[in-house]
């Protein structure tokens, strides 16, 4: 592959028209682009058993090499044949109301086959995997394989599968976990004697079997990924393994299984599609999709594998909404756009279209290029990036990568199940760009609204997965509402050794199979914040009455409300009734803060000013500064590090240009010799061992890199 993959997704077999491919192409690779994705799509491919059409796909091959583009498999066995759907009508996903699903268009490529078939069924999963094997057999060695792309968008229906297979499957998932039944029925309060009688629940609140369900759907759709890997590489073991996701562990981890660490942990490379149009153009939701998959990354190369380069029309996501939301992409949209991936650490960038669809829902959606293929101001847009991106002479930012966050904020799974679990009886999917927060609600807004708190305040913060806290030192802690024994062991210790927790209210007050413990908090945590519970009200929908004065600064909960009656602690912040609502406390070798409530689903809702002082306030608590600091409070600033030097990168993602002043917590490193990378040469006005003065346009950035002795002289 090369060092930095630009490009874009093209053939989804209903478009573009064969007759153009050859002109495309050479557009394309005229244009500074790379790499093409395409859509291999199992119903199209083999529309009869054992009888394989690759005639448009090997086309696809021969174009790319000639035009010295590489090219990702994107394998789509989530399109089954149709004859599948009616030699073998019981592997057909079925929904929670028993009714059969079946094969329907799929609005991303206008090909019938979709949803695909449920591959808990061996013997559709024997078919599948024969279909992979001649995919793999078929391009593995083919001089413009680039790799392949497995699982897209990494998440499943939720409504789906309730199928005997997959029932048969949850009953071996829950024999590993539980060894016997009678074990199981203590644990579910469904007193059962034969596997048999369990089946997955399909309605039902916070218990135990829903808990269950949940945990078992993720591992069972993951195991799914890893088989169709594992068959991929028993043909090519040598080629690349790539997935992208949506960004969503934080509002569909639970209910659809979206969850980036898992996705991301068995490929080599990971992305994610991020559309404005969908969710919004709010200055902070692209950096937030960005650090999260990043952070879920976990080292791993990451790309932005389908950003939008074009309009959205009459879809009910864009509804109601401005123009500049997304809606309509303009040349300086998609540029920010792309600066905002690579500000974030995208080690690579495709478009979600080259060009357009030309039927369905989706007709003339996202491409960058006009209809017919030909050039627009939005091509110009992308190619501009893309010459600049893939030059050599940008060969050493693509060697470093983003610094250290200032703090982690941590992801816990089981915090979001419980949330969705609790509220599933009333759940309904949203259309609005908040349609994340559906499923998992409260959840969603605590560990997003923190995020946004400390991004609005100039303080960098990033995801930690409960398995990686070791490598920090200082977390914050979002809806802890249930947390398993293991997991208040894991923080536990980890305090104890010297780590610095900041914790929202009510920690572990279900545990293991949505247990309430008696006297709050549970499992030792009483010891690790120094408070007992005395008092405490479960009232989401009147969060907005839950206020907080701590540190001089008055803050405004969310979610549930915990008060306390401290023990080693020591009050730091009370309720407008006088009862302690923070407590710090001082356990082992390390320090802890709990907050009663849930700030950061208070934030979420209100973004107000005394809040957002509240969590500025939470590093100078913690006896650390930001890495760097901005003094306009719309400049996004990100600083790279690594084998290729060391590279600022300031956004702006409004409308006029602004100056500002950018500052480091680390002068002796120098900060005065930078030249600029992106950008106009007078955006530079002036630096300083610890400042740098720039001028950033609108709707774009600047890139500045720390010029070497052998530059300076």
């Amino acid at each position: 592959m090369p060092t930095l993959p630009y490009g874009a997704v093209y053939f989804r077999k209903s478009n573009p028209p064969a007759r153009d491919w050859e002109r495309d192409y050479a557009t394309a690779a005229a244009d500074g682009m790379n790499t093409f994705r395409h859509w291999f799509l199992w119903s199209a491919i083999e529309p009869a058993p054992g009888r394989y059409d690759w005639a448009d796909y090997d086309r696809q091959f021969e174009l790319a090499e000639r035009h010295g583009l590489r090219t990702i498999v994107a394998e789509l066995t989530k399109t089954a044949p149709e004859w599948v759907f009616r030699r073998l009508p019981h592997v057909r996903y079925q929904r929670r109301d028993g009714s059969p699903v079946e094969s329907g268009m799929f609005d991303s490529s206008a090909v019938g086959g979709n949803p695909g078939v449920c591959l808990d069924n061996d013997d559709a999963r024997a078919l599948a995997g024969d279909f992979l094997r001649a995919l793999a057999g078929r391009y593995a060695e083919h001089p413009a394989m680039g790799g392949y792309d497995v699982w897209n968008e990494c998440n499943y229906d939720e409504d789906v599968c309730y199928c005997p297979a997959t029932a048969r499957r949850f009953r071996e998932w829950l024999r590993s976990k539980y060894g016997d039944p009678s074990a199981l029925g203590r644990a579910w309060g469904r007193y059962v004697t034969e596997w048999d009688d369990v089946v997955p629940p399909r309605g039902g609140d916070a218990y135990g079997d829903v808990l269950d369900w949940l945990e078992f759907r993720r591992d069972n759709a993951y195991a799914l990924m890893r088989w169709r890997i594992d068959v991929i590489k028993s043909v090519d073991p040598h080629s690349p393994i790539t997935a992208h996701g949506v960004a969503a562990t934080f509002g569909h981890a639970a209910s659809r299984g979206a969850d980036d660490w898992r996705a991301a942990a068995e490929v080599d490379v990971y992305g994610l599609t991020f559309v404005p149009a969908r969710h919004g153009d709010d200055s902070w939701r692209q950096p937030l999709a960005f650090d999260l998959v990043r952070s879920a990354a976990r080292g791993k190369p990451f790309w932005y594998a389908e950003a939008q380069a074009g309009p959205l029309w009459m879809q009910p996501q864009v509804v109601g909404r401005a123009r500049d939301d997304g809606r309509i992409a303009t040349p300086d949209d998609i540029r920010y756009w792309h600066l905002t991936g690579f500000a974030h650490g995208a080690a690579g960038h495709f478009s979600l279209r080259w060009r357009p669809l030309l039927n369905g829902p989706l007709f003339g959606a996202f491409g960058a290029y006009g209809m017919d293929g030909s050039r627009t101001d939005r091509s110009a847009a992308v190619s501009e990036l893309a010459r600049w991106a893939t030059h050599d002479d940008q060969a050493d930012l693509w060697r470093s990568r983003p610094g250290p966050a200032d703090i982690g904020i941590v992801y816990v799974p089981e915090s979001q199940d419980y949330a969705y679990a609790a509220r599933l009886s009333a759940h309904t999917k949203a259309s609005s760009p908040d349609s994340w927060t559906a499923a998992s609600g409260t959840y969603y807004q605590s560990v997003t609204g923190a995020w946004r708190a400390f991004f609005d305040s100039g303080i960098h913060a990033d995801f930690v997965h409960l398995d990686d806290i070791a490598d920090r030192d200082l977390l914050y802690l979002p809806f802890p509402a249930l947390l398993k024994r293991r997991t208040v062991d894991a923080l536990t210790e980890w305090v104890r050794a010297g780590g610095t927790l900041i914790s929202e209210g009510c920690p572990a007050y279900f545990s293991d199979n949505g247990w309430a413990g008696p006297a709050q908090p549970q499992h030792g945590l009483a010891e690790v914040f120094g408070v007992r519970e005395n008092f405490v009200e479960f009232v989401p929908d009147l969060a907005d009455d839950h206020f907080v004065d701590s540190d001089g600064h008055r803050l405004r909960g969310g979610g549930f409300r915990q008060a306390y009656e401290t023990t080693t602690g020591t009050s730091a912040g009370r309720y407008d009734d006088g009862s302690v609502a923070v407590a710090e406390n001082v356990f082992g070798r390390g320090r802890t803060l709990l907050i009663g409530t849930h700030p950061g689903a208070g934030y979420s809702v209100h973004e107000d000013e005394g809040s957002r002082a509240w969590f500025a306030s939470l590093l100078g608590w913690a006896g650390r500064t930001p890495r760097l600091g901005v003094d306009h409070p719309a400049i996004i600033a990100r600083e790279h590090d690594g084998e290729g030097g060391r590279h600022l990168w300031l956004l702006n993602p409004t409308r006029n240009d602004i100056e500002t002043v950018v500052s480091t917590d680390r002068p002796r490193r120098g900060f005065g010799d930078w030249a600029v990378r992106w950008g106009e040469h007078s955006s530079l006005v002036s630096a300083s061992d610890d400042k740098v003065h720039v001028r950033v346009p609108a709707r774009d950035g600047v890139v500045l890199s720390l010029r070497t002795r052998k530059e300076r002289s």
